[in-house]
């Protein structure tokens, strides 16, 4: 997903708008680590890192 988001639209898009290849890491690795978890119509996030 990241190579897709971060190569497929480089011509359409300019050049202050194009992400940093650590920023799409940092992100990645930010959403696989967290934890939604439903209690009793409450979320509790936790990171697991």
């Amino acid at each position: 997903m990241a190579k897709l988001y971060s190569e497929a639209r480089r011509d359409r898009v300019p050049k202050q708008l194009i992400p940093k290849e650590e920023t799409i890491k940092f992100l990645l690795d930010y959403s696989k680590a967290l934890s939604v978890i439903d209690y009793n119509k409450m979320k509790f996030e936790a990171l697991l890192n």
